[in-house]
């Protein structure tokens, strides 16, 4: 099993739809082709990628390489963009979510509503996709957007992507810093969660401020996920999970994904090259911290950058080597690879 595209790895969080929308004119052609990316066709049937939850992101007017270049430095504190309207993000949406429906029509990948959807696609090795927001703005004061996006395929929302919305606020790009960073949800984000769980749709803690966690924390009846965090007590980074977060998540019986992006990894905080060893500190403070069932990948695949002996999702199986020669053995391996994150689904999803 070693270095091998197996066990298939399914995974919590790429922006793979962004990416695809970002390049004019818009097409699917390059996933069959090659993205340049971190997922395309070939890239994840070599490393054994077997799918996970596609966001849909609405970007800021920022120049992002610019501000990847300020993550470089030892300490940094990048300003939130302003939010955006309800309009622009629900025709960001609606061009992300097009985007995905032309892959699954072209065999690209299988849009999965259910866990047995998703053990299916797993079986026949065809890439399985959980459509996500990342970020509620495209869902209205009223909700009735929330009841169409479920029909068309939405099973979980993150109530922010670190811009304040009409929901809740998020954690600026920070290091060092905790998520302590301003108030919470808003009364209309305590009616969103609640109205998620009812309705079976998986709510993600990943860019919520502390406050905000909190507030899901006691509104909600499901388990607490964070799609894609990592450990505050190895990188103190404003968007990385404090102990007592990762408690909480515990006792819910939720689910942390590691994220593979370098500033959420590295001690130090920066957005430059890291070892594999520095995953892997991740996933055993992780596991020791909230069990071996409440971990698995994060990945940010095509949204961040990540270490360069992974490089893309090809490179997957340089990572699960480097698990195994630390010590996984298979039935953890099969855990952290899709076993925990098909469990948590079971939990959440009606």
């Amino acid at each position: 099993m070693a270095g091998s595209k197996h066990p298939l790895i399914f995974d919590g969080h790429n922006d793979l739809l962004f990416a695809l929308t970002e390049a004019k004119p818009v097409s699917v052609d390059p996933f069959f082709d090659d993205t340049g990316k971190h997922l395309d066709e070939s890239k994840c049937r070599t490393g054994g990628f077997g799918g996970g939850f596609f966001a849909v992101y609405v970007s800021s007017p920022v120049d992002i390489e610019e501000e990847m270049k300020k993550m470089e430095q030892p300490a940094y504190s990048l300003e939130l963009p302003d939010p955006v309207s309800w309009e622009q993000s629900a025709a960001a949406a609606h061009l992300q979510m097009a985007t995905l429906f032309q892959l699954e029509k072209r065999g690209g990948l299988k849009l999965c509503r259910d866990v047995t959807d998703i053990e299916n696609c797993l079986k026949r090795e065809q890439l399985a996709a959980i459509l996500h927001f990342e970020g509620a703005e495209p869902i209205d004061a009223e909700f009735n957007s929330l009841e169409v996006y479920y029909q068309a395929g939405l099973r979980s929302v993150g109530i922010v992507w670190s811009r304040p919305n009409l929901f809740g606020h998020g954690v600026p790009f920070r290091f060092p810093s905790d998520g302590d960073t301003g108030p919470g949800l808003t009364e209309l984000g305590v009616a969103l969660v609640k109205r998620c769980n009812e309705m079976g749709i998986l709510v993600d803690v990943s860019h919520l401020n502390e406050a905000g966690f909190w507030d899901v924390a006691r509104v909600s009846d499901r388990p607490i996920v964070a799609t894609h965090s990592n450990a505050h007590a190895i990188c103190p980074h404003a968007r990385n999970l404090t102990d007592r977060q990762l408690d909480a998540i515990k006792e819910s019986d939720g689910m942390v994904g590691v994220n593979l992006a370098l500033a959420f990894l590295r001690e130090d905080g920066r957005m430059v090259d890291t070892g594999l060893d520095t995953v892997l500190r991740h996933f055993d403070y992780l596991i020791e911290r909230i069990g071996e069932d409440r971990v698995g990948f994060g990945s940010d695949f095509d949204g961040a950058k990540i270490p360069g002996q992974i490089g893309t999702a090809a490179g997957l199986p340089n990572l699960r080597h480097a698990m195994i020669d630390h010590g996984f053995g298979e039935p953890l391996m099969m855990k952290l690879c899709s076993r925990n994150w098909l469990r948590l689904l079971r939990q959440t999803w009606l």
